[in-house]
């Protein structure tokens, strides 16, 4: 008995960690390690990782059977243990609130897009008094292509067009 801790040591004991919370934390570290897998290769060249980690991810893509894939994200949890989880987190964070950016932009210019295209000249007073740097006889012009585009039953390539030009032009 005297060579047990007991309770009321290993409350005051900074170091104890249960097995549950041991088996949460490597849970969350492979499927922090799932998310680097599903990265594209610029983002997921800008982690910080050990070039052990990149080999077991670059190994883990190439796994087809399910069983070898969770040993092979074990071995990544494992390896995840001595990286900065930490900063990794929050680049991931970092890619996620960029790609929720971007997918908003990418939305509200859909939006003046398709309000351009159904209001006609009030839609295109408004954006310009809103954006001046427009060139209203450029944006009136595609604008009635994407109409007879759309009028027509064609592809909506003049659409499409419209789109880049707001998308490049507008930089907010």
């Amino acid at each position: 008995m005297a060579d047990q801790p007991s309770e009321h040591e290993i409350e005051l004991d900074d170091t104890y960690i249960s097995k549950s919370a041991r088996k949460r934390e490597m849970t969350t570290l492979q499927k922090l390690g799932e998310d680097l897998l599903n990265l594209p290769a610029d983002q997921f060249s800008q982690l910080p990782l050990s070039n052990q980690l990149r080999e077991a991810l670059d190994l883990a893509k190439r796994l087809k059977q399910r069983e070898a894939r969770r040993r092979q994200f074990q071995y990544i949890g494992k390896l995840m243990r001595s990286e900065n989880h930490q900063q990794i987190a929050e680049t991931l964070a970092r890619f996620e609130d960029d790609k929720r950016f971007f997918r908003q932009r990418f939305q509200r210019l859909e939006i003046i897009r398709d309000k351009l295209i159904e209001d006609g000249d009030q839609a295109l007073n408004e954006l310009i008094n809103n954006h001046p740097e427009l060139d209203r006889q450029h944006l009136r012009q595609l604008i009635r292509q994407a109409r007879k585009e759309i009028a027509t039953d064609q592809a909506p390539a003049k659409k499409r067009k419209l789109f880049r030009y707001l998308r490049d032009t507008l930089q907010s």
